[in-house]
């Protein structure tokens, strides 16, 4: 199905945002990805669309929510903060009736798992000064959602994705594989945004576990991870002293470094802090 049959007349992005002055502003972590290949291409790399409810966080003018619906998306439900780009997105709310609804609202403040019943996944081209963040409110309540097909700096996907051994390995990843399976999908130049970024981007793919990786207190897990690549370059034995922990008995290390142990393992340095 092409772009023209998809369309319903709709204007081009570029003129819709230049009829509602949309302007990328800093402040908000605006990057415009109107390049149709490209966000057809996060479309196709979320899977199946019209079997689920679709959540978007910060649309933007709508290039990846147009593409979203023209794959086949049954409902979307996107969360905007940006009032310009929400009243742009009512034209395309208008020409797919019943199936887009734009919420004005702070995604960071939002329960997305209040907006549309089960089963949901989340799409988006995130807004960089916020992703990590939010990818950390997400995994809290990960049990929540199908999938999650997000867009983020590569860098940041780097860390997501690294494995143990590698120097991206670090707090975010062993907290996003202990709850998901992570799929590096595609990098995208940052020649592709409005305005371009300062390096390019990288869209991943977060599969939910049936069950954590390992048996572990979430709050734990993040002040152990925290500990140990706060001071990444010291040994363990240094990083996590003040947790008392007998590393030896857990059959890890102590001369070893954070990025050398595997997520199993600090869930049960995590399990050893709650005992």
């Amino acid at each position: 199905m092409t772009a023209t049959e998809t369309d319903r007349d709709l204007p081009p992005l570029k003129q819709l945002i230049a009829k509602y002055g949309l302007d990328a502003r800093k402040k908000l972590g605006q990057h415009f990805l109107l390049d149709l290949n490209l966000t057809g291409r996060i479309a196709r790399a979320a899977g199946r669309l019209a079997d689920c409810h679709i959540i978007e966080i910060g649309p933007g003018p709508g290039g990846l929510t147009r593409a979203l619906l023209a794959a086949g998306a049954k409902q979307i439900t996107a969360v905007e903060t940006d009032p310009r780009c929400v009243a742009a997105l009512g034209e395309l709310a208008s020409a797919y009736p019943g199936q887009l609804q734009v919420i004005e609202a702070d995604a960071l403040q939002t329960d997305l798992s209040t907006l549309c019943p089960k089963p949901r996944r989340i799409i988006a081209n995130l807004p960089y000064n916020i992703a990590t963040p939010l990818l950390l409110r997400w995994l809290r309540q990960i049990e929540q959602f199908e999938s999650l097909t997000l867009m983020f700096q590569k860098e940041v996907a780097d860390r997501i994705t690294a494995a143990p051994g590698s120097k991206a390995f670090g707090r975010l990843s062993v907290i996003t594989q202990w709850l998901c399976e992570t799929r590096h999908d595609f990098n995208i130049s940052r020649t592709a945004f409005t305005p371009p970024p300062k390096i390019d981007s990288t869209v991943i793919t977060l599969i939910p576990r049936p069950e954590p990786l390992a048996p572990a207190d979430m709050k734990i897990l993040e002040k152990v991870t925290a500990a140990a690549f706060g001071q990444r370059r010291k040994m363990l034995r240094a990083s996590l002293k003040n947790l008392n922990i007998d590393l030896e008995h857990l059959g890890i290390d102590p001369t070893a470094r954070a990025e050398t142990l595997t997520v199993e393992q600090f869930c049960a340095i995590a399990r050893a802090v709650a005992e």
